[in-house]
């Protein structure tokens, strides 16, 4: 196929239960990467995903599990048609998605790999009570000079995803976001809510987690990339080994450039094609591009997005 397709990877937040159940009933490669990733980890993938639990909302649980929906549906769709991304992007977590997608990262790897990183992120929020809110309504400059007068009373409080126009999650001390509600309220937010999140991603508190991911990530990542990567951390592309491990260890305590990697990127591709469990990130898409978003969340949308792509 000749369409340029950016490939999307969701993060955190996209879990549910039943999650790559369709793709688990259906396919007899999804049923052989969920045995290994099984296997590699020890988690029994099949009871996490498919039966209600409290693991999935835990982090080192959730990660691996998006991780694994996502590649089973990058999988199925690739061997399908044969299609190459043009580049791949993911949201936070779903960046590790993108690596496999774009040849730097084995599949099962990356599922041991944020097992672990989900374990660090966990470890490094122990014993304070961390939390996320997002805010809807108020500019990016807003909340930032919110967040920062808040910091200088004191606070811990950062904006860490600037997910869309008028959308931004901010994350830190939980009892300091449940404070900053009023504070963006009293500036005009259509909304402010905490969020049901168990660490506080992309901000200092998670410092200590940034080396020994780097460790392991040096052991995993392949310098193999048939497709760029777009950073989190600078929503721009990189495909070198050296540039990953760089930027990965960055982007536990960097805010994650969403909306401005699409902007980047939207005039380089003809689609966007995520690749998960759920719809999250066509949903921030609508707001940044008219570009046609294509989602493979089960054999349906599978059948419906190799389709659609060839009528590109």
């Amino acid at each position: 196929m000749s369409v340029k397709c950016a490939f999307l990877f969701p993060g955190q937040g996209s879990q549910s239960v039943g999650m790559g159940k369709d793709f688990f009933d259906n396919s007899e490669v999804a049923k052989d990467m969920v045995k290994a990733a099984s296997e590699r980890t020890g988690i029994d993938f099949e009871q996490l995903m498919f039966e209600a639990n409290d693991n999935l909302g835990q982090t080192e649980f959730t990660q691996p599990a998006i991780l694994l929906v996502s590649a089973i549906a990058h999988k199925l769709f690739t061997d399908a048609t044969g299609m190459k991304p043009a580049l791949t992007l993911g949201h936070s977590l779903g960046e590790m998605s993108a690596l496999v997608a774009a040849g730097a990262l084995n599949a099962i790897d990356a599922v041991e790999l944020v097992n672990l990183r989900g374990k660090l992120m966990a470890e490094a929020c122990a014993g304070q009570d961390v939390g996320m809110l997002v805010s809807l309504g108020l500019s990016d400059e807003a909340v930032e000079e919110i967040c920062e007068a808040q910091r200088a009373e004191g606070k811990q409080v950062w904006a860490v995803n600037y997910n869309a126009d008028g959308q931004i999650v901010i994350a830190g001390i939980k009892s300091d976001l449940e404070t900053l509600v009023d504070v963006l309220k009293a500036a005009k937010a259509k909304r402010a809510m905490l969020l049901d999140m168990s660490v506080a991603s992309h901000c200092p508190l998670l410092q200590s987690a940034v080396d020994p991911l780097v460790v392991k990530l040096q052991e995993m990542l392949q310098d193999n990339f048939i497709a760029p990567v777009v950073s989190n951390v600078t929503a721009e592309k990189y495909s070198t080994k050296a540039e990953a491990l760089e930027l990965l260890g960055q982007q536990l305590v960097a805010p994650v450039k969403y909306k401005h990697s699409i902007a980047n990127i939207d005039a380089e591709v003809d689609c966007y094609i995520e690749l998960g469990n759920g719809n999250v990130l066509k949903g921030l898409n609508k707001k940044a591009t008219s570009k046609p978003h294509f989602n493979v969340t089960d054999m349906a949308s599978l059948k419906a997005t190799i389709a659609a792509v060839k009528e590109l």
